[in-house]
Parts: structure tokens; C-alpha cells; sequence
């Protein structure tokens, strides 16, 4: 079988895959923004977006969006039935509460422990940590949707993030192009595995030691 890796929309697929029926979730910039695209059915998810819109929907295709509605990563989105719009500190207000069931975010690096750094890349001078900070604390779980590996090839799943640390042991379950994998005490267990690839081929590509189910499976793609 070819070898495929799976695209960012169906990362956030299979994350969006996860969410429960009621929760409340909030999107970060970048992949994590796509799971709205994804059809949940009859569950009723509600959308929370950083700058205040909450209850949207799927991403608007070119010409048909309104210029005054965005998510977080300045991405035309749609609202759903009993939307609101809210005052960025309200918006944060529910961040910082605790009422977040959920929290999806992108990193450059997630280590074995599920800590987790998204903010500052090496070399770079300042950064800013914007509320990822107050995502990773105040959301009751945390998913990360990345890459697998830089585009230079090297892991990013790590035994310790090199990377300053966004937060300490809140990441519960991540996404790559090449598998599903849950934050454990034992460490990353890995329960799916992309199209055409062996489990051995994904270590090589990991510098944290996995651990693979027993019923491993192959993702959508």
C-alpha cells in the first residue's frame, strides 16, 4: 500500500472526531481551526473562538464570506443558531473560568509527559504567548493537531520539549500526519497509524519512545 500522510483537514477530522455531544470547545489558530469544517451530526457542538465568537460553524468558501465575521486565525466562519458575539475580555473571561470543555492547539513541540510548546521556535527573539497560556490551564482537556516532523525532518514529539514550555502535562491526546496518539502514564501510546505506514517507520520519525495498541488501526485518509 502507498504511503500517504494525511492532510491538515483530515487531522482536524479525525481530533473532531472526539468531541461529545454539549461540550464547548475552543479552536486555536492554524490546523485546529479546520475541525469546524468537520460535520458532527447530531451532536451539538459550540464553537468558542479567542476574539469572541462563539456558536460558529464551517469555514466560508472564497465569495461567499462575510468580511465582518472571523475565528481566531482570521478565517471567514459562519454562525449557527444561537450565536453571540462577545467583548474579548468576556471571551477570556470564559477561558479563564473553567468552562471550557475542550481546548485544540497547534505546537511545534509535545513531549512523553504531555507538555507541550507552541509559542517560540529556537533563535527567535521575543514571541509572543498570546492565550495559549490561558487555554492550556483553563480548558478541562487539551488536543494538539501538528506535523509530525519539521520540514527538515526532525521529530516533534520529544522525550522534552527543547522548546520553551507553553504548559506542564495538560496535553491529552494528539494529532499528526502519521497517527493518533494518547498521553498516558506510561507514555505516547499510538492508536491509529497513517495509510502504508508500519509502526517501526513512525518510531524513526519519533524521538519519544511509543507504545502501540494492540488494536492498532489504519486513519481516514
Amino acid at each position: 500500500m502507498q504511503k500517504k500522510r494525511l492532510s491538515k483537514q483530515q487531522m482536524a477530522n479525525r481530533l473532531a472526531r472526539e468531541f461529545r455531544d454539549g461540550w464547548l470547545v475552543n479552536l486555536g489558530i492554524g490546523i485546529p481551526t479546520l475541525c469546524s469544517n468537520y460535520d458532527q451530526g447530531d451532536k451539538q457542538i459550540v464553537y468558542h473562538s479567542e476574539n469572541g465568537v462563539i456558536g460558529y460553524g464551517p469555514i466560508y468558501p472564497r465569495g461567499e464570506e462575510d468580511p465582518y465575521l472571523v475565528n481566531a486565525g482570521g478565517q471567514y466562519v459562519s454562525l449557527v443558531d444561537g450565536a453571540s458575539i462577545a467583548h474579548h475580555a468576556d471571551s477570556f473571561s470564559i477561558i479563564r473560568s473553567g468552562l471550557l470543555d475542550l481546548t485544540v492547539l497547534g505546537a511545534y513541540e509535545v513531549a512523553e509527559n504531555g507538555d507541550f510548546a507552541n509559542w517560540k521556535t529556537a533563535g527567535r527573539l521575543g514571541g509572543g504567548i498570546g492565550g495559549a497560556m490561558d487555554l492550556a490551564v483553563g480548558a478541562k482537556r487539551v488536543f494538539i493537531a501538528m506535523q509530525h516532523t519539521t520540514r527538515g525532518g526532525t521529530p516533534r514529539l520529544l522525550k522534552r520539549c527543547a522548546l520553551p514550555i507553553t504548559a506542564k502535562g495538560v496535553v491529552k491526546l494528539v494529532a499528526t500526519d502519521l497517527g493518533l496518539f494518547e498521553v498516558t502514564s506510561e507514555g505516547l501510546l499510538m492508536w491509529e497509524i497513517a495509510p502504508g505506514y508500519r509502526p517501526e517507520e513512525v518510531q524513526e520519525l519519533t524521538e519519544a519512545p511509543l507504545i502501540i495498541s494492540d488494536r492498532l488501526e489504519e486513519m481516514e485518509a
